[in-house]
């Protein structure tokens, strides 16, 4: 008999998240849903006079900021309630009409930025001097991007067709999260497993070679009998990311997708450089794996199992909370107080059940608790993941309480170093905490792989995104054979050739739901740079160190992003904060192999 997961009425409610400080119930939601829908109808009072003054200008700015900040409740509460149950009609209609709510607001708002650019600078700058810090750097980054701001009705036009362009992201979401099957898998007791998302990660992990190659095959052959559908889809995510970029005046998607935090394009390029460099690194590390397995060929379905024998601890959910609290003391009792609050409220929803969504998130409203999703399976990558997201959800809350509305949204290029800094402190607490050679051994195999997975693995992702986004813009049709060759061709050239790469990888593509949100996975690999200097800084600096620290957490988006981690110690304006995250692969990779040859 199949063993499966529970059902989601099924889970307990101390392992769910407590969202009441959203809405208490679905009703408090449907009426505050009504009484937006009407509210929305304000906007329209202050078209065509924002220049008439400042108080003007202000108050409509303040008029729109509420709007925004109370659909930001609405929809996080549909979203959350529906990601834990993505087949439930009730939900999926909920954050349906939420959207469209969106889609709304952003039209009748549309007029806003246009019209302030029309202001003559000279009367703009003496209307923001009125305006204390609220919104001085929202204006300002409005006014960086005049030469790509439209008409009124342009910009209108273009956020009621975005209702239709993000329609292929949604389209997949359904389809990976509530439609897709895998079958089962026969695990290491002879025992038949539904093959699930969130138990993708722990069959790779498993001793068992056979176990491995099942869960790799059946996975990537599910995906494989929508291959046509699932480019298409793609296809058409690309060509409405390439149609904005293109009506917004920008050289390329890229282009535009990293201006919206001032991020230049060299950051892109140093990564992707950097890491072309120390390829040899990866193919040195792929080759030892090889030898330590002890197989004639290694296949991609070996890249996870643990190449330590007998280490492959499980942790209940209780111990992985302490082994966080005990890495994350360095930051301080401040920073410890907020994760125990995060604990003991209810901020985290812990197991896998039908129909969740798949892997993690951090995720919340200016006006709640930040919330964390989680499918914790008892891993050590578990472990890890709990300290990933309570660093974004410590971020958002350093953030919220320290800024005003406006100025409290921490930008995608930063989203990713408090998250990571979390993960970098816990390997350092566990390493000092080990007791022989084997179990640091361990440790550090763990470590390489999340420089392999974060660094390495996101480089690649983006340089998939880079050139498929170039095809579509040079014109060129992509198909399944297309995206599978070229998919298939970067596995080649990063793995090298220790390693056999496999036909079923050709469809991983298919399978990365942050294909979906353009040019966002590099900022793993820059933010995971970032965050192995702070978090070398904090143990190396201390009390000085984390106050710098929590300065960055604290800003928001006060300040742009590169600014933001240029003030906490790090300029990621250059390589060479990927270029010394890389070489202490190459150090924990030399320290590895001398171990293992005792």
């Amino acid at each position: 008999m199949t063993k499966q997961l529970p059902k989601r009425n099924e889970v307990a409610v101390k392992d769910t998240w407590d969202l009441s400080s959203l809405f208490a119930d679905d009703r408090a939601w449907q009426t505050e849903f009504e009484l937006l829908e009407q509210e929305i109808d304000l906007l329209g009072y202050y078209k065509g006079r924002l220049k008439e003054s400042s108080s003007m200008l202000f108050e409509a700015l303040e008029t729109a900021s509420d709007l925004r900040r109370r659909l930001e409740r609405l929809l996080v509460y549909a979203q959350q309630s529906l990601d834990t149950d993505t087949a439930n009609s009730y939900y999926q209609k909920m954050y349906g009409r939420v959207q469209n709510l969106d889609v709304k607001m952003t039209s009748a708002a549309a007029y806003m930025e246009p019209e302030i650019l029309a202001i003559p600078e000279d009367r703009l700058e003496e209307y923001k001097k009125s305006f204390g810090s609220s919104y001085i750097r929202f204006i300002e980054n409005i006014t960086r991007q005049r030469e790509h701001m439209l008409s009124a009705e342009m910009e209108e036009m273009l956020s009621k067709v975005r209702e239709f362009s993000d329609g292929a992201s949604e389209i997949f979401s359904m389809f990976h999260n509530a439609d897709i099957k895998f079958g089962a898998v026969i695990n290491e007791e002879g025992e038949e497993i539904e093959l699930t998302h969130g138990r993708y990660g722990r069959f790779l992990e498993s001793s068992n070679r056979d176990v491995r190659k099942q869960a790799f095959q059946k996975l990537y052959a599910s995906y494989q009998n929508f291959e046509n559908t699932l480019a298409a889809t793609y296809q058409t995510n690309l060509k409405a990311t390439c149609f904005y970029a293109k009506v917004k005046k920008y050289r390329s998607s890229r282009e535009a997708s990293l201006d919206k935090s001032n991020i230049p394009l060299e950051v892109y390029d140093n990564l992707l450089d950097a890491v072309h460099q120390n390829l040899p690194l990866l193919h040195r590390y792929a080759a030892l794996r090889k030898k330590l397995l002890g197989v004639e060929e290694l296949h991609l379905y070996d890249l996870y199992t643990p190449i330590v024998a007998d280490m492959d601890k499980k942790y209940s959910f209780e111990e992985a909370k302490e082994l966080v609290r005990k890495a994350l003391k360095p930051m301080g009792e401040e920073y410890l107080s907020i994760l125990e609050k995060g604990f003991s409220e209810r901020w985290i929803d812990i197991y896998e059940n039908q129909g969740k969504r798949s892997g993690a998130y951090s995720f919340g409203s200016y006006d709640s608790n930040p919330y964390v999703l989680l499918n914790y399976n008892q891993s050590l990558k578990s472990v890890f993941t709990l300290a990933h997201e309570m660093g974004h959800s410590i971020h958002s809350y350093y953030s919220n309480k320290n800024q005003d509305y406006i100025n409290s949204q921490y930008q995608l290029f930063v989203a990713e170093v408090a998250s990571t800094c979390n993960e970098s402190l816990l390997i350092h607490s566990l390493l000092e905490d080990c007791t022989n050679n084997r179990e640091r051994a361990y440790l550090l195999n763990y470590f390489m792989e999340e420089f392999r997975g974060t660094v390495f693995r996101q480089t690649m992702f983006a340089e998939f995104e880079k050139q498929v986004h170039e095809m579509v813009e040079n014109g060129e049709a992509l198909n399944a054979e297309e995206l599978k060759e070229l998919y298939h061709r970067l596995n080649q050239e990063y793995f090298g050739d220790a390693v056999i790469i496999d036909r079923e990888i050709d469809m991983e593509w298919a399978r990365i739901p942050h294909f979906y949100n353009d040019f966002y996975v590099y900022q793993y690999a820059t933010g995971f740079s970032a965050a192995i200097a702070l978090s070398k800084r904090i143990l190396e600096q201390g009390e000085t160190a984390v106050e710098d620290y929590k300065k960055f957490l604290k800003g928001g988006c006060s300040r742009y992003p590169i600014e933001l981690l240029k003030a906490a110690g790090v300029d990621m304006t250059t390589s060479a904060p990927v270029k010394a995250a890389l070489q202490m692969f190459e150090e924990l990779l030399n320290e590895f192999e001398r171990l293992m040859e005792e």
